[in-house]
């Protein structure tokens, strides 16, 4: 992270850091530098290192400095997607035989890559309720190399204490990795709260708008994100020019828009755990979510993604999904617009039949920054 921005606030820092304004012609846009490779001047003479994209890219580089500046890191790096940054990072931290903890509430494409690609090439893992930091302690073993956690959770929205996991994670000697994606860096911080690695899909709340994919590694020990670099480089998984500039375009208004997610999604919340056809609401905004005290004390806010159990099952759950109008029936997250899905059939159909396996009966909704009273209206008509 760039010194000069070390003391800005947060919302500063998402609209300067990395934004530096165009040296040839003072556009306060970075430029989008669509550009396969780099003139030298003589064998080995770069211009400002720069030599071929998949390398370095000034509009990445600049998305680049950006993240770090947001996570409070030593190093970012942007990836074509959330899988090809995990892919690094796994990659990166681990060899044939060594073993990894992770959620039992996983995300299901991060899951699968554990259990149908990495387990392939040599690598273990165990699942564990990682809101229980004595259930990860006991999962560990001599073999063990990271943590893995998801704080809030895909899609059941559990709480893990990233400080206490921390703890553990130092004292056996392991790297602890917190994928933020559902918080942002706006809502929480692992890295200051003893994280080793954040892991991004920017795909969801950086980006914002459901116009792009991309991931992102943060890394807190510099020496650990030049490996990471290194193997980005080597795996060639980069983010492109384009798709760097319009994520730097998203982030620009991350703080205001996840206030925004935050008060609406307050709302819908509260409505579910009133409607007679809800039998369960997943929130850590609301006191009696298990984890409600924990996240009050490490996020900013409790975010914008609920989920909620309906009475009748899973049928009852489709048709609520197939019900809403201006919830769209779609699979990711994080974008202005709400979103409502069936994770059983959808984001999750590759935990089925594992420990990760989600309720037949859970909705989850990505709260959009729409009129809220049109959002708790259309959710009221689609459970009837």
């Amino acid at each position: 992270m760039s010194d000069a921005h070390t003391h800005q606030n947060f919302e500063t820092r998402a609209i300067h850091a990395g934004n530096t304004a165009d040296p040839l012609t003072g556009a306060v846009v970075p430029p989008i530098y669509q550009v396969s490779t780099y003139k030298q001047d003589g064998v080995g003479g770069l211009r400002g290192g720069y030599e071929y994209s998949r390398s370095a890219n000034p509009t990445r580089t600049a998305l680049e400095e950006n993240l770090a500046a947001l996570e409070g890191g030593r190093r970012g790096l942007a990836f074509a997607s959330g899988l090809a940054a995990e892919d690094c990072l796994l990659r990166t931290l681990l060899v044939p035989g060594d073993h990894v903890v992770i959620p039992d509430d996983a995300y299901g494409g991060t899951f699968r890559l554990f259990a149908k690609v990495v387990q392939r090439w040599g690598v273990d893992f165990s699942v564990a309720d990682t809101s229980d930091p004595a259930a990860v302690r006991a999962a560990l073993t001599d073999r063990t190399k990271a943590i893995w956690v998801e704080t809030p959770s895909n899609p059941l929205l559990g709480i893990s204490d990233i400080a206490a996991l921390a703890d553990i994670a130092r004292t056996a000697g392991v790297k602890l990795v917190v994928d933020n994606t559902f918080a942002s860096p706006y809502l929480q911080q692992p890295l200051a709260l003893g994280a080793d690695v954040v892991v991004h899909s920017l795909t969801k709340y950086m980006g914002g708008h459901s116009d792009v994919v991309g991931g992102a590694l943060v890394a807190a020990d510099e020496a650990l994100g030049e490996e990471l670099a290194y193997h980005q480089n080597a795996m060639g998984a980069v983010a492109g020019p384009f798709d760097s500039w319009i994520v730097l375009r998203g982030i620009k208004t991350l703080a205001v828009r996840m206030d925004r997610h935050g008060e609406n999604a307050a709302r819908v919340a509260e409505m579910l755990t009133q409607h007679p056809k809800v039998t369960q609401v997943l929130y850590p905004g609301l006191p009696e979510h298990p984890g409600h005290e924990i996240a009050a004390k490490q996020m900013r806010g409790f975010g914008g993604m609920v989920s909620f159990r309906v009475a009748g099952g899973e049928e009852a759950a489709v048709e609520v999904c197939n019900r809403a109008k201006l919830f769209t029936l779609g699979e990711s997250l994080g974008g202005v617009e709400s979103l409502i899905e069936h994770p059983g059939r959808m984001t999750h159909a590759s935990v089925v039949g594992s420990a990760l396996e989600v309720p037949a009966d859970l909705v989850r909704l990505s709260v959009g920054i729409e009129n809220a009273d049109d959002l708790v209206e259309d959710l009221r008509q689609a459970l009837g």
